[in-house]
């Protein structure tokens, strides 16, 4: 069987991964636009992409609708608001037609009157598709005791 070869890195590879990054980060925003932003980032993902969170609790693997369901209802829901998420730095690296986006994030909001916020890293892995960059995977975990975090990585972090 021949297959085809990798495509060559093209100049807007970075900028069309990081706009999928800032799309998905987007999507986690209280007020306007929910619905909107919520089918945004459903349109990010591969069907068959996997979502992973780990925080300590040991990983919690989850498909694109377990993923987004409970957040959008979150979000939606009115016991949290002033809420966003945005990412605080991160890396790109590509090959061919995968990539990856390493990097940390932070969110803030009010959750049942009590301001709340936190921080950690995700890792986004993509490829191209004839639609574009789509994600396949991400995986995240937050700040706490045992997982420190210094500025755009984690303590501890090779680079």
């Amino acid at each position: 069987m021949t297959e085809a070869a990798p495509q060559p890195d093209r100049p807007s590879d970075r900028t069309d991964i990081q706009a999928v990054v800032d799309t998905f980060f987007a999507a986690f925003a209280t007020g306007p636009g929910l619905a909107e932003r919520m089918a945004a980032l459903r349109g990010l993902f591969v069907p068959q992409a996997l979502v992973t969170s780990t925080c300590g609790r040991g990983p919690t693997v989850m498909d694109v609708d377990t993923f987004i369901d409970p957040r959008q209802a979150l979000l939606g829901g009115g016991g949290l608001t002033e809420f966003s998420e945005w990412p605080t730095g991160g890396r790109i690296d590509v090959f061919g037609d995968i990539a990856h986006w390493f990097g940390g994030y932070a969110k803030a909001g009010v959750q049942d009157g009590t301001a709340t916020e936190g921080r950690g890293m995700k890792s986004i892995q993509l490829v191209r598709t004839t639609a574009g960059w789509r994600i396949t995977a991400a995986a995240w975990d937050d700040e706490r005791p045992g997982a420190p975090f210094a500025g755009d990585a984690p303590v501890g972090a090779a680079g």
